[in-house]
């Protein structure tokens, strides 16, 4: 952590020496297009650019158009379950005359289309195919990914999968649940095949962006950037990218199979036609269990890389939580088997996947000790970026320590199917992966798009989404440990009260994410121009202007200790960090430097 005096006397370095502040070289912003004379050659520019920045902005907003569409499935959900009396969502039901089977025909439908789109089109692309595709590169002083073709057709490739899901939406609807569980989903009339096809395109266009990022790690680290030099985000972001590579292919494989047997004939999971519906459950929860560390490791990343920054102090536990990202892409792949505790599996295996499951908490633990030690005496600065990074502390802690209660065979037996597992799974993924992803946004959006937002207004959409989601989500443990089962339209007068408390919860959350919406927009359209370096971090992206030109750098930045801060000072005259040049004469060196710059 820097001290006062030294802070002080960088300051009066910059202002007697103008030519010891770290140079932060100008040009076009990649938002631009240069020669353009017309809005059809800016479409062309976006659609047919190559721009690992452009492409990332554009699945920010394919992924924010479909978390809007979750929410609004959401909402629905929420709204029918008010008084536990079936009677609202009719209209999203295909036939039947009864209004009350109706009704719970579309609850069925809602949820499932909630669970489906926050699932593959939301949670598992936000972080990688967003801020992962505009920071990776840039973190590695690298003007590009290692193909940057194929990182566009991965972006087409979620475009045409997401299509089938609206298909679904729009055509007959789909009622299965997120986990198209056999064999209902080989009998059901809703569009099973469409929203399967879409999934499997997706996940293609996971493999393809896990690939790339993969490649583009091994070969284009700068001169200096050892494995342990490089930051925690691209470790978190390495480690995800193989979880996709080999993961990926079991689901794709296991839809397939699902297809073939709806549209042939052919008996595979349908017991009727001498199918296993539990050897589904095997093969998909041998994909989506390390699937949920696909979405919460770059959340995790974020958050190692925005908790030094704002306590000015360097990560505790480097390695450890280097090395816990790789634990847990690979532990991972070792407890899909908790998933079916009170399925046909026997004493042994069970007893054996809930000790595994009990270990993958250790490296999330390390984590989690890693984050607080590093705030520890530190010079913590609660902005809003901040304030994110705590509120993904506290609801990541709750939901990994319920975690624990349903990796327990005695417990999970009780809990299974009940809202105890809706909260639990909102906790880590929505209370993980949401949060981490606005910290991450927040903290990235001034060199995204050169423009500073409203610090205060900010605040108080953090505020209200962290109230709205505890509201929302924790009286559906106490639902949970009562008996109250999950995906069911109605249910007993004693649960009005929690039920209700957890949908104005949900009113809450929605006001503090459409604020959060409208101050980034207003950013955009009146926000003050943000400097290079508002935040005094030490990863490469921070050497670019703000926003970035289209090759990045210029010459290839210093690379040194990514967390080290003691080079960095706070200049009021233009609101943001700079970086001190050593005096070379007195052999001074940059902290943590490694190599000498270099042309790019």
């Amino acid at each position: 952590m820097i001290s006062q005096s030294r802070e002080h006397t960088l300051l009066e370095t910059i202002h007697n020496d103008p030519s010891r502040r770290v140079p932060v070289p100008q040009g076009p912003s990649y938002l631009t297009t240069p020669g353009a004379e017309s809005i059809w050659d800016v479409v062309k520019s976006w659609a047919f650019t190559l721009d690992h920045k452009r492409i990332g902005v554009m699945y920010l907003v394919g992924i924010m158009t479909a978390f809007l569409l979750g929410g609004i499935m959401a909402g629905f959900v929420r709204m029918e379950l008010w008084d536990g009396q079936p009677n609202l969502l009719g209209f999203l039901a295909n036939d039947g005359e009864d209004p009350v089977t109706r009704a719970q025909d579309g609850y069925n439908q809602a949820f499932t289309l909630h669970g489906a789109i926050m699932t593959f089109l939301f949670i598992i692309p936000s972080i990688p195919g967003a801020l992962g595709n505009i920071f990776l590169p840039m973190m590695l002083g690298a003007k590009d990914v290692a193909f940057p073709r194929m990182n566009l057709c991965s972006f087409y490739l979620w475009c045409f999968g997401a299509l089938f899901f609206v298909g679904a939406l729009f055509t007959t609807g789909l009622d299965t649940g997120w986990t198209f569980y056999t064999p209902y989903s080989t009998s059901t009339n809703t569009a099973v095949i469409a929203a399967t096809m879409g999934v499997f395109i997706l996940g293609f266009s996971s493999i393809f962006t896990g690939l790339n990022f993969v490649v583009t790690v091994n070969t284009m680290r700068p001169k200096g950037m050892t494995w342990f030099k490089m930051p925690l985000f691209l470790w978190g972001i390495y480690s995800t990218a193989i979880i996709q590579i080999l993961a990926t292919p079991v689901l794709a494989i296991t839809l397939l199979l699902l297809i073939a047997e709806r549209t042939l004939g052919i008996g595979v999971f349908d017991p009727s036609r001498g199918g296993d519906p539990v050897l589904y459950q095997h093969f998909f929860w041998f994909y989506s269990h390390p699937a949920v560390y696909i979405m919460i490791l770059p959340g995790m990343a974020i958050i190692s890389e925005v908790i030094p920054v704002f306590c000015r102090k360097h990560i505790f536990g480097y390695m450890f939580i280097a090395y816990s990202s790789v634990a847990i892409a690979l532990l991972g792949f070792l407890v899909w088997g908790h998933h079916m505790f009170t399925s046909t599996e026997s004493p042994m295996a069970a007893v054996i996947f809930s000790a595994l499951t009990f270990s993958v908490s250790i490296p999330s633990a390390i984590k989690v000790f890693n984050w607080t030690a590093t705030m520890y005496k530190g010079s913590i600065v609660l902005k809003t970026p901040m304030l994110y990074a705590l509120s993904f502390l506290f609801l990541f802690t709750i939901g990994g320590l319920t975690g624990l209660f349903l990796g327990a065979l005695s417990v999970d037996v009780h809990l299974h199917d009940t809202y105890f597992v809706v909260a639990h799974f909102h906790y880590v993924m929505m209370g993980g992966t949401l949060i981490a992803f606005l910290a991450g946004l927040h903290y990235w959006w001034p060199k995204m798009f050169g423009k500073m937002y409203n610090e205060f207004f900010a605040s108080i959409a953090c505020l209200l989404v962290f109230v709205g989601f505890n509201l929302t989500f924790f009286p559906q443990f106490i639902l949970g440990t009562q008996g109250m089962p999950r995906r069911y339209a109605g249910y007993e007068p004693e649960f009005q009260s929690l039920h209700q408390m957890s949908t104005t919860g949900f009113v809450v959350l929605g006001c503090g994410l459409f604020l959060c919406l409208g101050v980034l927009i207003h950013s955009l359209l009146a926000g003050k121009k943000a400097p290079a370096n508002p935040w005094g971090s030490g990863t490469l992206e921070w050497k670019a202007c703000s926003p970035p030109t289209h090759h990045n750098f210029e010459t290839t930045p210093w690379v040194g200790d990514p967390y080290v801060y003691d080079d960095f000072v706070y200049d009021p005259e233009i609101e943001g960090y700079v970086e001190v040049l050593p005096d070379l004469a007195r052999g001074e060196v940059p902290a943590g430097a490694e190599s000498e710059p270099s042309e790019a």
